[in-house]
Formats: C-alpha cells, structure tokens, sequence
C-alpha cells in the first residue's frame, strides 16, 4: 500500500518518533526538519541546486549527542520525493554510532521501511548501542560463626 505525505504530515510523522532535532537536507540547509526540508526545496526549485537523485532525499541528523569527546549516533536517511509528496514506503535509512575521531563503532541498515514500521528514535540508536556489561559485585569477605 502506498502512502504519499505533504510535508507536514511527513514532519509530523518523524517528529512524532522523536526525530525533533537539527537536519541537514542534501548536505544543505541546516534546521529543524520542516524549515530545513522547505529551505532546500525552496532552493532547489529555484535552480540553485543539483538535481535530486533518483528522487530520493537525503536527510542527516544525530540521534545522540554527548559532546565532541563522546561517541555519537547518526541516522542517515533516504526518502523519496516525487510531486510535491514524501514517501516512506522503501525508505532506506543508516544508523551509525561513531567515536569522537569519527571511527566506526556500530552500524544498522534498515530498508523497505513504512511510516508504521519507522523506528523511534530510541529504536534506533537501540539497535547500534553497546549493551552495558553485568557488573559481578563483590561479596564481602568477612568473618562467620
């Protein structure tokens, strides 16, 4: 079943599964989602900008972010763009954690998404997290009667 969105529902959508942070639209046009994705379209219709690939937009964000020194998670998303209308039926989307040098910790492909099957971002940055180690406490060694 196929399923076209405005741009507001589509913002709607993702902010809705906590994808409420700063984007960069085809590497441009930092902002919100909604002003980032209408600043370039704006340009983009204007001319100013290379033509869409294969009608697929490429969305850019960080899920987690702690600090330069600190590993962080970015998603890396894909979604078509045809008439004026975003499709998530076969959105293909990259979720990487990084070091602080931006090496390569982790990374989850995820493909053929749906607006019901697109993950939350706590989903998200889940499936590239390092699941915390069992910490074995001590037992106290003293002395028994």
């Amino acid at each position: 079943m196929e399923q076209q969105f405005d741009l507001n529902t589509f913002a709607k959508i993702l902010t809705d599964k906590g994808y409420n942070g700063y984007f960069h639209t085809e590497s441009s046009c930092a902002g919100k989602l909604k002003d980032s994705i209408s600043e370039f379209l704006e340009v983009w219709k204007n001319g100013k900008d290379a033509p869409l690939v294969a009608n697929n937009l490429h969305l850019t964000t960080y899920l987690e972010w702690n600090g330069e020194d600190k590993p962080k998670v970015e998603c890396n998303m894909w979604v078509k763009y045809e008439n004026g209308k975003f499709d998530l039926q076969g959105t293909e989307m990259y979720v990487r954690r990084i070091d602080q040098y931006g090496q390569l910790l982790k990374q989850s492909k995820l493909t053929n998404l749906t607006a019901s099957s697109f993950p939350t971002v706590k989903e998200a940055i889940a499936q590239v997290s390092e699941k915390p180690k069992e910490q074995i406490v001590p037992r106290k060694r003293g002395f028994r009667m």
